[in-house]
């Protein structure tokens, strides 16, 4: 599996000169906050994940939106709403990340959504179950940057284990069909990344896995911890604790890292949902934290708050105060290089 190299359009994302100071900026800001533990905000982020919808077609155990323990309003957003987000942000924001909670293809407005910000210059990403029908060439051709194609096994009952009401036989078709496009249109983007949750029932297919993706020719592979929420959960992790993010007793689970007062997501990548909601950041599924909508207030005023300021203070100072912060993964083992 070859190693993806320094993004090039990245790079290209992040060379208009306000841009560039920003994200210089910002990430200062975020050093200065941390030593001084003073909130100081006085750039946009470089990232902004955008929520295209939180529906999906899927029915994965330890999803929000999957298992129905979503409690947000459900629905998808216009492409003239993206549109205005995009607006208001471009200058600054380099990089988009088009996806939360649900399938991203499921919205048909979606394909015009990656093509206006592809047109602003921004770097996008986007993440799919891939098991729905999709046009191969147009999703190669809408200007998209990186591609991940979240499956989690290389046999019908592995897969099936958790993606309940996937297609196994449509994800491995579209993910051929992907990279069979991409050859034949002779295009260096999207990135197609291969997402695999290691999980108790899969974790025997790593290196089987390997294999079928060399053979696919995808242009990376990455290995993923899961999260869980509960105690019920415990059985879905992988029984080598080394490929975990929690130490577990068979009763009870707590994440194998030091909690530390940090978070980088408060200053360098919030989440707006489908309807306008800020997020603090994309484990804030329920929109526990309210900062405000920025088709009403705006992304600078909502941004700069007090509202969301005073969420940044208490990280810096107790980060344990807030329950999804317990269980997040700032500062945790996500990726495993296997």
């Amino acid at each position: 599996m070859p190693k993806l190299r320094l993004d090039s359009a990245l790079i290209k994302a992040f060379l208009p000169p306000q841009r560039r100071l920003n994200a210089s900026g910002i990430w200062l800001d975020y050093q200065r906050s941390l030593r001084t533990k003073r909130v100081i905000v006085n750039h946009f982020p470089p990232a902004l994940m955008i929520e295209p919808t939180n529906i999906c077609n899927l029915k994965c155990p330890l999803c929000p939106s999957g298992n129905g323990s979503l409690k947000r309003p459900r629905g998808m957003m216009s492409s003239d709403g993206f549109r205005n987000i995009v607006d208001q942000v471009y200058q600054k924001v380099g990089m988009l990340i088009l996806w939360n909670q649900g399938e991203p293809y499921l919205n048909p407005e979606f394909p015009q959504m990656v093509r206006y910000a592809a047109n602003k210059g921004l770097y996008t990403m986007c993440s799919t179950n891939a098991s729905l029908v999709i046009d191969p060439r147009a999703v190669i051709e809408s200007g998209l940057n990186k591609l991940i194609v979240s499956m989690d096994g290389i046999s019908e009952d592995t897969y099936n284990s958790y993606r309940i009401n996937g297609d196994y036989n449509l994800v491995l078709n579209n993910l051929r069909a992907l990279v069979e496009a991409k050859r034949s249109l002779g295009k260096t983007y999207p990135k197609i990344i291969w997402q695999f949750i290691v999980m108790r029932h899969n974790e025997l297919e790593i290196e089987a896995v390997k294999q079928t993706a060399k053979e696919i020719g995808v242009d990376k592979l990455e290995f993923k911890t899961v999260q869980i929420y509960n105690d019920e959960d415990i059985s879905f992790l992988p029984s080598d604790h080394l490929l975990s993010r929690y130490q577990a007793n068979g009763k009870s689970f707590e994440l194998r890292t030091k909690l530390l007062n940090r978070c980088r997501r408060l200053w360098t990548q919030p989440v707006v949902n489908w309807d306008g909601e800020l997020s603090i950041c994309c484990y804030d599924k329920d929109l526990q934290f309210r900062i405000g909508n920025v088709y009403d207030r705006g992304f600078s005023a909502i941004w700069h708050s007090q509202t969301i300021n005073k969420i940044r203070r208490q990280i810096l100072h107790d980060r344990s105060q807030y329950d999804i912060c317990r269980n997040c993964g700032e500062g945790i083992v996500q990726k495993l290089h296997l």
